[in-house]
């Protein structure tokens, strides 16, 4: 018996071994390969060649509304002309090629610097049976478009002509001005605060010692 634990031993100490490895880096080294390595999706060369060749094709269909196709990151951008967007919308609902059948979402850009045309709206719509988006910038209002508008006046001033029920139902009643719009001051108007005395919200106009204050956030120990 002593002999066979004798041979097993002397046959544990010929087999390989791995030592446990342990964890040496830093934490501002973990920090660096982080921020080294970024969590943003890069789109592919291949389907922003697909995204050209498609745009190309778009354009094919109807030179006579689509002004500029381009492509940001793995999207489709589309700008057409005003008279444009009713046969466009249709072709890109329609066409078995597109069935972009879902509008996800309406919203507007603020160019101040343009003299004219200022506030492009944009539509994001949505093929589910080709997995794909595309966006068309214009300068109208699709007729039977109704979702998304309320927001768009509200946050930027955009008047919708023959709406049925225009309003702000973002900001406060009595809110001034637009706050989307690239003129809009970030501190706003007015200021909002409880008065002890009325037991009330007051509304009054803001008041700032200094127009602009810049606060250092980082610790000093970091």
């Amino acid at each position: 018996m002593t002999s066979i634990l004798r041979n097993c031993w002397g046959l544990s100490r010929s087999l390989p071994f791995a030592m446990p490895k342990y964890n040496t880096t830093t934490t501002s080294e973990k920090t660096e390969k982080a921020e080294s390595c970024p969590t943003i999706r890069k789109p592919s060369h291949v389907d922003v060649d697909c995204l050209i060749d498609f745009g190309h094709y778009i354009n094919q269909c109807l030179p006579k509304y689509i002004q500029v196709q381009l492509t940001a990151g793995d999207e489709l951008e589309v700008l057409i002309a005003p008279d444009g967007i009713i046969p466009t919308f249709t072709f890109l609902k329609d066409h078995h090629n597109t069935q972009f059948v879902n509008l996800s979402d309406i919203t507007a850009l603020d160019v101040s610097s343009r003299q004219y045309n200022r506030f492009e709206l944009v539509y994001n719509l949505l093929s589910l049976r080709y997995n794909s988006r595309i966006r068309v910038k214009t300068y109208t209002v699709y007729s039977k478009l109704l979702i998304g508008t309320s927001e768009i006046w509200d946050m930027f001033g955009v008047f919708f002509s023959n709406h049925p029920d225009l309003r702000g139902i973002l900001t406060d009643y009595d809110f001034e001005g637009h706050p989307l719009r690239k003129d809009f001051p970030l501190s706003g108007y007015v200021e909002i605060r409880y008065d002890d005395e009325y037991k009330r919200i007051v509304i009054e106009p803001l008041e700032l010692t200094q127009k602009f204050r810049k606060f250092e956030l980082a610790a000093p120990w970091e």
